[in-house]
């Protein structure tokens, strides 16, 4: 199973160019992969919109409950559900793996050391994405170039050799300003700690707000050095 969808993505890749890969190509996917195509959100901005983008098209939606999440992002789970009229299904980290990690070494552990960050972000997401991503072909993803310097030459369809999956990111290349439009002329469900300055929105502990003149990954893991911030759950060849 492995090596034939490696082999698909490679078909995908002979048969278009990365300027045909507009949003328009989720339609494609759905139709070349029916009911093997998933969506991952965290209600951010970005999410809302892939969210908005597929919300015709059979694709499947899920996010990771890490238990440490903010009531604002609940609260935009909540709306969204009852806006875009989609189930969305929750995974959440195996309460044993999260009782001894947390026994062992405290609630906030994760301010310890990066190997100790990292450690809690396996057990509350990156496992979880597993048992998500299982038995699926496409993961569709929110990832934007501007939120990492590390994604600014990352392709748009991409062959995940963690998790055996191909992937899509179909606004990487969009603006700012271009999310936050499309959210307001859709009027589109959001969190509302957008407005006060946070960027990308994780668990609670570890986001803050940036301030001006920040870059957009400031208020991630901000006690770390910058090539240290990712969780682990997209890996990039």
């Amino acid at each position: 199973m492995e090596n034939s969808l490696k082999t698909e993505f490679e078909n995908l890749l002979e048969e278009a160019s990365e300027a045909t890969f507009s949003t328009d190509y989720l339609q494609k996917l759905s139709d070349r992969f029916p009911g093997e195509v998933i969506f991952s959100t965290s209600f951010s901005y970005e999410d809302q919109v892939v969210t908005h983008l597929i919300k015709n098209l059979g694709t499947d939606i899920f996010t990771l409950d890490t238990g440490r999440l903010f009531e604002q992002t609940y609260e935009t789970w909540a709306s969204s559900r009852a806006f875009f009229k989609k189930k969305i299904k929750a995974y959440y980290p195996d309460p044993e793996a999260l009782q001894h990690f947390v026994s062992e070494n405290g609630p906030d552990s994760f301010y310890q050391s990066v190997e100790k960050r990292k450690a809690c972000c396996n057990i509350r997401k990156v496992q979880p994405l597993k048992q998500a991503l299982r038995g699926y072909k496409v993961w569709i993803t929110g990832l934007r170039s501007e939120h990492s310097a590390g994604r600014g030459q990352m392709p748009q369809l991409e062959w995940d050799p963690d998790h055996q999956i191909i992937k899509f990111h179909p606004i990487l290349h969009w603006t700012t300003q271009q999310v936050a439009e499309y959210v307001q002329n859709h009027h589109l469900p959001y969190n509302h700690l957008h407005k006060k300055g946070f960027v990308s929105i994780g668990c609670e502990p570890c986001t803050r707000a940036i301030k001006e003149g920040e870059d957009f990954r400031a208020g991630r893991w901000w006690w770390e050095d910058a090539d240290k911030k990712e969780c682990g759950l997209h890996v990039h060849q």
